[in-house]
């Protein structure tokens, strides 16, 4: 840096000829200047100089923290619609942004397919009711053309600007840049209004710049994930059945795959018409996050579906079979299951079922009152063949419904059980009237649990009893 430079004072240390580690009288050790020295500090105005640079190096070091910290937050993210607004809130954070918003590009790349804004008061929002949003037109358009970073200081003059619909709030400044996903323009990040009413700066533009890289990686991990979890859930609904008919009962089924990314699982559900006029309905878990256990889930689902169409035997019965023929298989799993059969009884159904070790079934009476048929569990099928099954029986009053389920739709890690039960429960007693596929449907996608495990449930409900299963 050139500048005007006096000669050094008499008193100011020089370099001497001492022998090492001594110090000549008057000097002080080196590194030290002595207080007269101060006076040989450069003018006033390369100190302001210095202090300007000091001022951006320390800028520079916070929002290095900051944007660290920043990445961390998007890529610990793995919903691509929570990714995209945690991009936004963060860009806005990272340059003290009042508004921001994140336009995707549809597949053309033409025009904005999705447009995400945050900053918005309540009060704002409601003025822009019914205003459509944004496609891409304007200074909008002008960065989908021109995906370089945009900084306008005063949007109204630039000569693009299509101005703002009525109700918009007013929006000075602009920092506009694009982001990219494998080498493809995937949208652009907008930012308007600093909050200090200042215009975006070019470490403002490096800032976000940097951010844009990131957030590009964090949105690419999301497609990967939402597409590992939709192959995931695909291949396990393709295993698991569609339910047949089943009048004149009414049924319902649901299944939800795990959060984490192709965890695909081993929870099924089946259920069938009997020849003596019962409905038979399984649920089951196989222990195990993988491909092996969606394949020992489709075998043992198949097996018993054969075992329980001999509707000469009990419940307790095809469990123990089943577990027989599973011992005798190579490297047997483990799994849990109840298998249940709605039968006509004079003037009411009557519910029987045996289980292997799966939580009990839960009973949803017309008036919306609930509760768990709660039975000794019993023993997981792989684990002792000849340990005896019992059956059990349960008046069941017509229109009420039979809900069975896997341990996903109530179990947290660190949570009582009893917790997670007693709001399912709360869950169906308040949706009591829904038709048992609504119903499944509710309690899937308003679950207690955490998500981290799949989950199916089954819902039955009994019908009028006119004649119905007498000879």
């Amino acid at each position: 840096m050139a500048q005007d430079r006096r000669e050094p004072a008499d008193h100011a240390p020089r370099e001497r000829d001492v022998p090492s580690g001594e110090v000549q009288a008057g000097e002080l050790p080196s590194g030290e200047l002595s207080y007269s020295s101060l006076l040989d500090l450069p003018l006033s105005s390369d100190l302001n100089h210095i202090g300007e640079q000091l001022h951006a190096l320390a800028r520079a070091q916070s929002t290095l923290q900051e944007l660290l910290q920043a990445v961390m937050n998007i890529t610990g993210e793995l919903e691509l619609p929570t990714v995209l607004r945690r991009i936004v809130r963060t860009a806005m954070d990272l340059v003290g942004a009042r508004y921001g918003a994140m336009g995707v590009l549809d597949a053309e790349g033409r025009l904005l397919d999705e447009f995400i804004p945050l900053g918005l008061s309540a009060k704002e929002l409601a003025d822009l009711g019914g205003v459509e949003l944004p496609r891409g037109k304007g200074l909008l358009g002008h960065l989908i053309r021109h995906p370089e970073p945009l900084r306008v200081e005063d949007i109204s003059r630039h000569p693009e600007s299509a101005g703002f619909p009525a109700g918009h709030p007013p929006m000075r400044s602009l920092l506009g840049v694009a982001i990219s996903v494998r080498g493809r323009i995937y949208g652009n990040l907008y930012l308007s209004n600093r909050k200090d009413g200042q215009p975006f700066d070019r470490h403002d533009e490096g800032v976000i710049r940097a951010l844009a890289s990131t957030a590009g990686v964090a949105i690419e991990n999301a497609r990967l994930y939402q597409q590992a979890r939709h192959s995931a859930e695909q291949f396990q609904r393709l295993l698991l059945p569609r339910l047949p008919d089943l009048r004149p009962f009414a049924a319902g089924a649901a299944y939800r795959p795990a959060s984490a990314p192709a965890a695909v699982g081993g929870d099924w559900y089946d259920a069938m018409l009997l020849p003596d006029g019962a409905c038979a309905a399984v649920i089951g878990d196989v222990v195990g996050h993988d491909l092996q256990a969606a394949a020992d889930m489709s075998q043992i689902r198949s097996m018993l579906r054969a075992l329980y169409f001999d509707w000469n035997i009990p419940p307790s019965s095809s469990l123990t079979r089943l577990d027989r023929i599973m011992h005798a298989l190579e490297d047997a799993p483990v799994a849990t299951a109840l298998l249940a059969r709605l039968e006509p009884a004079e003037s009411t159904w009557r519910l029987r079922w045996s289980s292997a070790g799966h939580p009990p079934p839960l009973l949803v009476l017309p008036d919306g009152r609930v509760r768990y048929l709660d039975t000794e569990p019993g023993v997981p099928l792989g684990v002792a063949a000849d340990l005896p099954r019992p059956d059990y029986c349960q008046v069941v009053p017509v229109d009420s419904t039979v809900v069975l389920f896997t341990d996903g739709l109530v179990e947290s890690p660190g949570q009582p059980l009893d917790r997670g039960l007693d709001a399912l429960a709360a869950t169906a007693s308040r949706h009591a009237r829904r038709t048992p596929e609504e119903l499944c449907r509710i309690l899937a996608d308003h679950h207690p649990s955490d998500g981290h495990d799949d989950m199916a449930v089954i819902a039955l409900r009994t019908p009028a009893l006119r004649g119905y299963g007498r000879a």
